[in-house]
């Protein structure tokens, strides 16, 4: 089954349950696949509304029944190093650090980092080794934010 199919199967229950639904990864390998679901809200997500929402998804999944064979159901909070799935998420973080892997190569580069500048007309824009790349949203394999580990370790001593 295709991510669209299993997005459009499982964001309506998340966003029912009160939460937002960030994205899903799905890994599919003959050992052992795995079916990833990152789930946010307002006031952060605990062990408890993880917990929620993997046995509200694994009841709708056992009725679906789109994944043929096993694979484990991991549900999580996007976390400091948060993916990045849709056009409204790249908006959402653009200034911040991102790091970007893409399907095929752009100037001979699969991997760029740096702050994301916007999205525009489908390319990602970002700011790499000073200067300015587009990159288009339908190459990006995968995509995560880039803490900043000093910021982060100052603001906790204070």
């Amino acid at each position: 089954m295709s991510g669209k199919r299993l997005e459009d199967l499982l964001q309506p229950l998340v966003e029912d349950l009160g939460y937002e639904f960030v994205g899903l990864e799905y890994q599919n390998n003959p050992k052992q696949s795995v079916l990833r679901i990152y789930i946010d809200a307002e006031a952060g997500v605990g062990l408890e509304d993880c917990e929620t929402v993997s046995r509200e998804v694994a009841a709708l999944l056992d009725v679906e029944d789109p994944i043929k064979g096993h694979y484990n159901l991991e549900v999580s909070s996007p976390g400091l190093d948060r993916p990045l799935f849709t056009p409204e998420q790249y908006q959402q973080f653009a200034g911040h650090e991102a790091q970007v892997t893409l399907f095929a190569p752009v100037d001979g580069r699969r991997k760029f980092k740096g702050p994301i500048l916007g999205l525009e007309d489908g390319l990602l824009k970002m700011q790499v080794d000073g200067a300015e790349v587009a990159l288009g949203f339908d190459n990006i394999a995968k995509a995560k934010l880039v803490p900043d580990w000093d910021a982060l370790m100052a603001a906790r001593k204070d």
